[in-house]
């Protein structure tokens, strides 16, 4: 598993019957995670002293209930990164911080390519993807389907300081975006898809990743570069096993570019127990070096 040691704003304190205990920043918050199976003894004091609690719906959704004063919004930061963190209705905060340990290896990439790198950024929320690659020295074409993430994320650019770096915000349909950037001949040296494991489109089509990952995943590959460096498809639903992401970029991209590929999951280490918990996973197609 790929794990992620270098945030001091972020915190998982415990987990236990379905819920953790996070800090934000040092706010402390309780949010449901369908990964928490097990009913271990709260045993922590921050349990009675969290700010929020998320609470969810036997009807779907849920809703916060907040024991403590908390601003609507404030910051927190990874490394030379910024984020504005914001409880919203749908249990998140407008992070992933387990994403972090991808954000280091995509500025790693770039930085060691010795050339201008171009990279295209699908489902790309709130821009921790986008901050990071535009950090290292990367332009960046950020798309989401979500005007609000858009604006987000261009908030977050500001307030790491990117503001000036070459990053395009396209608020757009994912596969229609890609679809266009082929007819128009553009290409990218990395890519990064984070698509969402369900959801809806604006006229009301279903999505479901098993269904369209693939068809997807082979669109993108026919807009990477003559000279790609990586290729990360990250999925949060335990449909997809990392294997399964493994074989699925192997038999699209891998069989266009040389290169290797390899998946694995990614999580947070929990201080009360000293274990990891999951977080999802990636796949990765890298540029043979």
């Amino acid at each position: 598993m790929r794990v992620t040691k270098n945030w001091k704003d972020y915190r998982i304190i415990d987990t236990s019957g379905g819920e953790k205990l996070e800090s934000w920043g040092g706010v402390l918050l309780i949010r449901p995670d369908p990964q928490i199976i097990w009913d271990t003894p709260r045993e922590n004091p921050g349990w009675q002293k969290a700010a929020g609690h998320y609470l969810r719906s036997n009807k779907g959704g849920g809703h916060w209930e907040f024991q403590k004063k908390v601003k609507e919004s404030w910051t927190i930061s990874y490394g030379d990164l910024r984020f504005q963190i914001r409880p919203t209705g749908f249990k998140h905060t407008g992070l992933f911080p387990e994403q972090a340990v991808n954000w280091d290896y995509f500025a790693q990439k770039i930085r060691s390519a010795g050339r201008p790198v171009r990279v295209l950024n699908l489902f790309a929320y709130t821009g921790g993807a986008t901050l990071a690659c535009a950090n290292a020295g990367a332009s960046v074409c950020h798309v989401d389907a979500s005007k609000g993430m858009v604006a987000w994320a261009r908030e977050n650019a500001g307030l790491s300081g990117l503001s000036d770096r070459p990053v395009r915000w396209i608020v757009d349909d994912c596969e229609k975006f890609v679809q266009r950037e082929i007819r128009r001949g553009n290409w990218y040296d990395g890519i990064i898809m984070d698509p969402p494991s369900y959801g809806r489109g604006p006229g009301g089509e279903v999505w479901k990743l098993e269904e369209q990952v693939y068809r997807l995943v082979d669109l993108c590959a026919q807009v990477m570069s003559d000279d790609p460096l990586f290729f990360a498809l990250n999925s949060y639903t335990t449909g997809l096993s990392p294997s399964v992401m493994e074989y699925l970029l192997g038999v699209t991209v891998g069989k266009q570019h040389k290169g290797r590929v390899s998946a694995d999951e990614i999580g947070l280490l929990v201080e009360e127990s000293g274990y990891v918990l999951p977080c999802g996973s990636t796949a990765l197609w890298e540029a043979e070096e």
